[in-house]
């Protein structure tokens, strides 16, 4: 394991990324699910490492970390290639203030956490048809972000009636016992359909098997691949 908030090298992220496969491998049932690596903390050089090792999706938390690291990914890209490489699909997974949106629009691919209705409009307005996902909170406690599960119908219709490409629901599990956050993401999974929605992220390091079991079509995973992190403000080992 690297020092913690220093990413481990190339080959050990693929390592990681394999070992992570393989768990949601075994539980997924033949589905196709799509792993987010999370590089919140650390440098452009993990995105570059996850995507080698197969990852297509990047998750990141913070609006300025975000921009400047794309901008880092695309000159160490150029410097080995000639030219900047096409780059991972990018999915923002923090906290979403509507004053980052313009900031964000140019770089972000999926936005996971819309959870109300200034920030639909927002990014409707910021991204014009962009992908987007809602964000729940479905264990109800005050720290998380996201809407309350009664609240998701009507906040998946303004996204829609916005000119959004709302693909699912994303919720963040109870931590602890992995197992407590089955509930969570059963009701999510329920919602979701109800809502004619596929996707459902949810999962992280901890309990990516119990959310894969539940319907996840996304898990959202930093720690398992690149270790611990010296400082995240936010608090969020994804």
């Amino acid at each position: 394991m690297s020092p913690e908030g220093q990413a481990p090298d190339a080959s050990t992220v693929a390592h990681h990324v394999a070992a992570v496969r393989a768990r949601i491998d075994a539980v997924a049932a033949g589905r196709d699910v799509t792993l987010v690596a999370v590089t919140k903390t650390f440098p452009a050089s993990a995105i570059a490492d996850a995507v080698a090792a197969g990852c297509r999706a990047i998750g990141e938390n913070y609006a300025q970390e975000l921009v400047a690291k794309v901008a880092d990914l695309d000159r160490l890209t150029a410097a080995s290639t000639g030219s900047p490489a096409p780059r991972p699909e990018i999915h923002f997974i923090g906290h979403l203030q509507t004053n980052k949106v313009r900031m964000l629009a140019p770089v972000v691919t999926v936005w996971q956490t819309l959870d109300r209705e200034s920030a639909i409009d927002e990014v409707a307005r910021r991204a014009p048809g962009a992908r987007a996902f809602v964000q729940v909170n479905v264990s109800d406690e005050p720290q998380k972000s996201g809407c309350r599960p009664e609240e998701a119908a009507a906040l998946v219709g303004r996204g829609r009636d916005a000119g959004l490409v709302i693909e699912g629901l994303m919720t963040i599990g109870v931590m602890g016992d992995p197992d407590a956050a089955r509930i969570g993401f059963r009701l999510l999974r329920s919602l979701a359909t109800s809502l004619d929605l596929h996707g459902c992220s949810m999962g992280m390091s901890d309990d990516l098997e119990i959310a894969v079991e539940e319907g996840a079509t996304h898990v959202r995973v930093g720690s398992a691949l690149f270790g611990p992190r010296v400082h995240d403000p936010g608090g969020d080992l994804r």
